[in-house]
């Protein structure tokens, strides 16, 4: 098999940049360096004619033949799936680093170094395994199957168990009916004739036929039935983004029996975001999977017990404690913390509703990104995550429209994406301009854009829907209380008549006691990652203080019990 390819582009600082590279990485990569942009290029051209992957470009910032702005984007065209970085010797430093910082907010290159300063620089190292964990997860094959999917046909079932696998962190690779593969997980399921596709081989711990997300996400974390009956947890927390995980890490840090559950995958919308650039302590980004599951093991090491691609259908109180229905299962809580976020409107385009899976995609979709090398997709919304999206497949795909109703993308994307968006050419932005109408036969072919100048078909193997999005709590009881949009109301923003004594509810709290609301779907929250997760660790002293009021209401003997 080819080793991926480590390419350093080096002039005075060659040798430095050379000695280190091929001592860490030389075991797995093939490490070579050149010393101008051109033979550069021409080896790149070279690797992409026969299909070798080329895992790393780096690039001292002034060479031969460019900056390492002007080297490092022209090879990004050649290799767009590489990840990029700009190294500075210190003699450079003082006078270049402005400008290296700029050409990195315009995209250039997806991070910058000072030239290593010995074998064992390890901040150097810490940022090189960054990118290269980036381009192994996201770019090139598995090296080790964790979930091997038997499928002959794409199907939208089959898009989503992909999706959520991707989402999860899961390494995942389909194989035909009749290759080795195939026949080998097969070989485990018990039919009377050809099995019924698709077929999982999950985890070595036995094979799914037909499974759904739910049976999957069974296999990796349990059901709500496995909790012993009686039991009453200190805190629910519905809902597993941000704002879920954070309060999951510190209610189970501080000693609280904590349940999390959510309707879909760990890490909510945010998860599914190919990289997160403005979140506080990684500077050079991390992806909204990556985030999510680091979350999810910190929580889980603390105690906390997560079920996910399972919906909440309702809550009930009895006595001072709640009862939460999931999957059929009742879980029941002193309190509860509604984190449940938001979910994307429809699109509400008949025909091209009835090909999710088939190359219309609510959200991300990262998982779908490989599929699309080589193609023209178009990504509809004008957010932060529509915008994350398209510089993700543009490492893919032959171009990416973006398509939003209004004039263009400032009003509510944030100016490193937009800046990124405007310097890369295969991204081109088309605004006032709605999706109207599309089809294909069996899997999405075209789409029609309508703007100010009429409609318009054109040819597309990909649509990523972003739109605008609706608090998700239609299963949240009517004496919580909304605003107009649907958004649950908390502390001070309590109508005046559901406060007790003349006393508003506790800053998270909603209009009944003990049920708490925190992130994208509170109103007034801001909608972004690092707000989210403030307020749910914010909402866990609330809880604490709600678990005191308890024991003291329920000092006396009490059939259920009382919190700890």
């Amino acid at each position: 098999m080819t080793r991926p390819l480590i390419l350093a582009v080096a002039g005075v600082s060659a040798e430095a940049i050379r000695s280190v590279l091929e001592d860490r990485y030389s075991g797995d990569y093939e490490v070579l360096t050149v010393g101008d942009a051109d033979t550069a290029r021409a080896e790149c051209v070279r690797r992409a004619r026969a299909g070798e992957p080329v895992a790393l470009l780096v690039c001292e910032c002034v060479v031969p033949g460019g900056t390492a702005a002007q080297v490092l984007t022209a090879l990004h065209q050649v290799v767009p799936t590489a990840r990029r970085l700009c190294v500075l010797p210190a003699s450079d430093f003082g006078r270049m680093v402005e400008e290296v910082r700029q050409a990195m907010l315009d995209g250039c290159y997806d991070a910058y170094l000072g030239v290593p300063r010995g074998p064992r620089d390890e901040e150097f190292h810490q940022a090189v395994s960054e990118l290269l964990s980036d381009w192994g997860w996201s770019a090139a094959r598995p090296v080790v199957d964790a979930v091997r999917i038997v499928a002959d046909t794409d199907s939208a079932d089959l898009a989503r168990i992909r999706d959520y696998l991707s989402r999860t962190g899961v390494p995942s690779s389909v194989y035909s009916s009749c290759s080795e593969q195939g026949q080998e997980v097969l070989a485990d399921v018990e039919t009377d004739g050809p099995a019924r596709l698709p077929v999982i081989d999950t985890f070595g711990r036995g094979t799914l036929v037909q499974p759904s997300v739910a049976d999957l996400a069974a296999v990796m974390y349990g059901a709500p039935s496995d909790i012993p009956e009686g039991t009453v947890a200190d805190v629910l927390v519905v809902g597993a983004g941000p704002a879920g995980l954070a309060a999951a890490v510190y209610a189970a840090s501080e000693g609280l029996s904590t349940v999390v559950v959510d309707a879909d995958a760990i890490g909510g919308q945010a998860g599914t975001s190919s990289m997160i650039r403005n979140y506080l302590g990684f500077p050079r980004g991390i992806s909204g999977m990556r985030l999510a599951q680091r979350a999810r093991m910190q929580a889980s090491r603390f105690g906390a017990r997560f079920f996910a691609a399972l919906p909440v259908t309702g809550i009930e109180p009895e006595g001072q404690h709640q009862h939460a229905w999931v999957g059929g299962t009742r879980i029941c809580a002193w309190s509860v913390i509604i984190a449940s976020g938001v979910k994307y409107r429809r699109l509400g385009v008949a025909p091209l509703e009835e090909l999710v899976g088939l190359g219309v995609h609510y959200g991300a979709a990262t998982s779908a990104a490989q599929e699309m090398t080589g193609k023209h997709v178009h990504v509809v919304g004008g957010g932060n995550s529509a915008g994350q999206a398209a510089v993700h497949l543009a490492r893919y795909a032959a171009s990416v429209t973006i398509v939003v109703r209004r004039a263009g993308l400032a009003e509510t994307m944030s100016d490193y994406l937009v800046r990124e968006i405007r310097s890369n050419p295969l991204i081109t932005v088309r605004g006032s301009t709605e999706v109207t109408d599309g089809g294909g036969a069996g899997r999405l072919e075209w789409i029609e854009l309508t703007g100010t100048d009429g409609a318009e078909r054109v040819e597309t193997s990909g649509l990523f829907l972003l739109l605008g999005a609706s608090p998700h709590v239609d299963w949240v009881p009517d004496t919580v209380a909304r605003d107009e949009r649907g958004y649950l109301l908390t502390g001070r923003d309590v109508p005046k008549d559901h406060w007790r004594e003349g006393i508003p509810p506790a800053n998270l709290e909603t209009t009944v006691p003990g049920i708490f609301a925190a992130g994208d779907v509170r109103a007034g929250s801001m909608k972004r990652v690092a707000s989210a997760s403030g307020e749910g660790a914010s909402a866990i002293p609330l809880v604490h203080a709600h678990l005191a009021a308890l024991r003291e209401t329920l000092a006396d003997s009490n059939p259920h019990g009382r919190p700890r």
